[in-house]
């Protein structure tokens, strides 16, 4: 993996020049939406808003004002990007795919200054080698490439500024964002997901805390040949600086045009391991940001990064997602509804309408599962379906029910698994993969 290119910018360290940057990156919206409409009217046409919201230079002005603020803003905007990102205009798409592998790297100055007051001056001296020029820059870090005094090869990933003090306004002033976008229904009570997130992105940020979820995994990994966990340095690390041996591998969203049997076995892999990590660690990393896998193509070893965003499950919840997938397996409507309830899905006094939407909404989910030999993601409309069926459910204002958060990270991970299932056009096994836990 070769360095970034340059185009360092400071980050934003102040709640006020943060909240500053966000207003302007309002009004740049609203300004273009209008700019928008008048040409579209002049020309005859009634714009909807969502298409005066969704121009080119409006996504682009949020990507690049995201991508300077980095922080929580950013990863809100990466998780709008999986999320919505291949279901949108191809241009669009492209666009926002940069929030999912780019921020711009913070000057050196800030740099030095972030060493500084982790590690004490004259820290250097515990490496033979340490790179200025930043091999990688994310939302809430970057990575260089040092040599310690053993020879080792090392990956450090040094957190900006003020990210962690920012977390909980960049939330909430990106949620008013998106309120007044009209992204998100003005009835919708997301106060317990916004507090969930702050309450994630605060461990996210915590490198201690992903210094042990990175043990965990290499600890429950230890018996796989087909997986790479970097090893923790806790003896170096802080709660601002992560320290791990350097692993190389290549971008695994950079192998569309690897031999289809190579594609289908780095998904395979990858789906497996995810069934591994709900029914049996009961430890689950749920950012599916493709940046996070790495591939080996010498020894076809996974290499698994970041896992900031690790949650532990008990075992009531994933002992009730397995029942469902069960009843997703089978078509069982009735099991469907029933696993559902017991999950959270909604509640006892649900509609038996707003039931009916979201049986046919986990089913068409479960697709996958049923197909006998090789689901092809290539081919498939799944995720355009699973789409629109979900609009139709949002839509109705007397169904406004957010699930369990827990749930809806497995989702998370499990859409950016088909997205990227869809972007190698992977023929995988899914039923087979499944099976084992089927009892």
């Amino acid at each position: 993996m070769k360095p970034r290119e340059p185009g360092s910018l400071p980050v934003p360290g102040s709640r006020l020049s943060r909240l500053m940057r966000l207003g302007s990156l309002a009004s740049g919206v609203a300004g273009g939406m209008l700019a928008e409409g008048a040409r579209q009217w002049v020309q005859g046409k009634r714009p909807a808003l969502s298409e005066l919201l969704l121009t080119s230079s409006n996504v682009h002005r949020v990507v690049e004002q995201l991508s300077q603020l980095r922080g929580a803003a950013m990863k809100v905007g990466q998780l709008l990007s999986m999320d919505a990102g291949d279901l949108l205009p191809r241009e669009f798409s492209e666009i926002l795919s940069r929030l999912r592998c780019d921020a711009h790297p913070m000057p050196m100055s800030q740099l030095v200054a972030v060493l500084n007051e982790s590690w004490g001056k004259g820290w250097e001296g515990r490496f033979e080698r340490f790179s200025f020029t930043p091999l990688a820059a994310a939302s809430i870090g970057q990575v260089h490439v040092a040599k310690g005094k053993d020879g080792q090869s090392l990956a450090i990933k040094v957190q900006y500024p003020g990210v962690r003090e920012s977390i909980s306004s960049d939330v909430d002033n990106v949620a008013t964002l998106l309120r007044m976008s009209g992204m998100l229904p003005k009835g919708m009570d997301v106060a317990p997901l916004l507090q969930e997130a702050k309450r994630q992105l605060q461990d996210e940020a915590d490198y201690m805390k992903e210094t042990e979820h990175l043990r965990r995994f290499d600890q429950l990994l230890a018996d796989s040949h087909d997986f790479l966990v970097p090893r923790a340095y806790a003896q170096f690390s802080t709660p601002n600086i992560l320290v791990m041996s350097f692993v190389d591998g290549v971008a695994v969203e950079s192998l569309e045009h690897a031999p289809q049997a190579e594609r289908d076995r780095i998904i395979m892999l990858l789906f497996g391991l995810f069934l591994r990590e709900v029914f049996e660690f009961q430890c689950v990393q749920t950012d599916p940001n493709f940046a996070n896998y790495r591939y080996q193509q010498g020894s076809g070893r996974m290499v698994l990064l970041d896992f900031g965003a690790t949650r532990l499950y008990d075992r009531n919840t994933t002992e009730a997602y397995r029942r469902l997938l069960i009843a997703g397996l089978h078509e069982d409507r009735a099991a469907i509804t029933n696993a559902a309830l017991d999950v959270g899905y909604f509640q006892p006094e649900t509609l038996p309408k707003h039931r009916a939407v979201l049986t046919d909404l986990i089913t068409q989910a479960c697709e996958p599962l049923r197909h006998q030999g090789a689901y092809d993601f290539a081919t498939s409309d799944l995720a355009v379906r699973l789409r629109n069926t979900g609009w139709e459910l949002g839509a109705d204002r007397d169904f406004w029910h957010a699930p369990p958060v827990d749930v809806l990270f497995l989702h998370r991970k499990v859409a950016g698994l088909y997205l990227l299932a869809a972007k190698l056009k992977a023929r995988v096994n899914v039923r087979r993969l499944f099976e084992p836990y089927v009892i």
